[in-house]
């Protein structure tokens, strides 16, 4: 103890004098982590614009940086306007959630879909919103994309959730679009889905607003033109006929689709019962089938061929997009998946390939995050697909053509068929 004390003195007294260097050092060099003091707080007659120009970052400006994972949660952090109850901000395309789930006939959880679908739609921004397929972003266009919020959707009783619908969506899709012209007059719905009922009030909507049937585009892995005598058994009602694997054989027999004119793609459902019943039921409601295996012979180019081919490039047209259209290898998150579907890039080839069909409104549905994987993939997906949609309508300049078509009616024997 005694021989080590002075070395310990010296040990210390030359620690003393490398902090009392360090210190000087930092005095007369500024560290990246000094803490500046703070500039004074905006005063004056320009304090409101130097607020603005720090803090609020314009949504729809391609120079503002918006941070994906910052913001409310809309989708792409587009304007919130809940436009349902107010009509005084005018708007070119409307994104609509409709979250309601209880005319299911498997998993629920669907309900939850177009808030997972805005959550994955986060990086997508004004900023980082170019699409280089087509040369364009479709949020700084002049054309006005408002995220209009949710449809306040009753859980409880689905005869008043389809009325809440589909005053929802004539109410929005009525109002005069914020660039009123020859090719824009009236504006267009995405909506976020729900499951994929939420289609037939869609379909009354567009009716009444056109004042003729349109036809359907419509991808799924199931028909959903299914009769609903074919769910019945001994406990029936009115209501149970509403439900997400019939609401296209409703709006058939309303006279809201058009006969002869729309399409099925993607298709490997099983059927019901012991024969072709099904499909002769679609039949006689007009559509053509087009299975998920035709992609393996035809190819996307192929698919989309006989789709344009099929509905033509002037008839108004509602597209469809139930995501199990998709693998469920792929989009897991969905109420009933079956397997051997597309692919997520196989799906977005083939509707980037069918801008030029004149559609008036869309949705995609079926999306229920509870069944997705860790990475949301299946929201994702549902986020881009979105994405592509508003590019083409934006793209296509906001374009509604053609008059009206016939009601539905029975088609002729020929089977039409890939």
């Amino acid at each position: 103890m005694i021989v080590n004390g002075p070395i310990q003195c010296l040990g210390l007294q030359a620690q003393c004098l490398l902090f009392l260097v360090f210190s000087l050092l930092l005095q007369c060099e500024a560290s990246f982590y000094d803490n500046p003091e703070q500039g004074a707080l905006p005063s004056g007659p320009n304090a409101d614009e130097e607020l603005h120009r720090k803090w609020d970052h314009e949504v729809g400006s391609s120079t503002d940086m918006i941070w994906g994972f910052s913001g409310i949660s809309t989708f792409a952090h587009l304007k919130h306007v809940k436009c349902l109850s107010n009509r005084a901000v005018p708007f070119d395309i409307a994104v609509i959630g409709a979250p309601f789930d209880t005319a299911v006939t498997y998993r629920p959880g669907a309900r939850f879909g177009p808030r997972s679908i805005r959550t994955a739609s986060a990086r997508q921004t004004a900023s980082m919103g170019f699409n280089h397929r087509r040369g364009l972003n479709p949020y700084t266009s002049p054309y006005t994309i408002l995220d209009c919020g949710d449809i306040p959707i009753s859980p409880f009783d689905n005869a008043l959730a389809l009325r809440q619908m589909s005053e929802a969506f004539l109410e929005l899709g009525s109002r005069t679009p914020a660039l009123s012209e020859g090719d824009n007059p009236k504006p267009k719905l995405l909506t976020l889905g729900g499951d994929h009922s939420i289609a037939l009030p869609a379909l009354r909507a567009l009716n009444k607003i056109h004042g003729a049937p349109v036809a359907v585009l419509h991808f799924d892995a199931h028909l959903d033109t299914w009769n609903p005598a074919r769910y019945s058994d001994a406990w029936e009602s009115p209501q149970s006929d509403f439900n997400h694997g019939s609401m296209f054989w409703i709006a058939s027999n309303e006279g809201l689709i058009l006969n002869g004119s729309s399409a099925h793609a993607g298709l490997r459902t099983r059927l019901t019962g012991d024969g072709w019943d099904d499909h002769i039921d679609d039949d006689r409601q007009g559509f053509l089938r087009i299975s998920s295996d035709d992609i393996d012979d035809l190819g996307t180019k192929g698919i989309i061929d006989v789709i344009i081919e099929r509905i033509g490039l002037e008839t108004p047209t509602y597209l469809s997009i139930d995501i199990d259209v998709i693998d469920p290898g792929l989009c897991p998150g969905t109420g009933t998946p079956e397997p051997g579907g597309w692919t997520s890039r196989e799906l977005i080839k083939i509707i980037r390939g069918l801008e030029t069909l004149n559609v008036v409104g869309a949705d995609i549905v079926e999306v229920a995050p509870a069944y997705d994987g860790n990475g949301e993939q299946t929201a994702l997906t549902a986020a881009q697909l979105g994405f592509e949609i508003l590019t083409s309508w934006v793209g296509s300049g906001m374009k509604q053509r053609g008059k009206s078509g016939s009601t539905v009616g029975i088609p002729d024997s020929n089977k039409d068929e890939l």
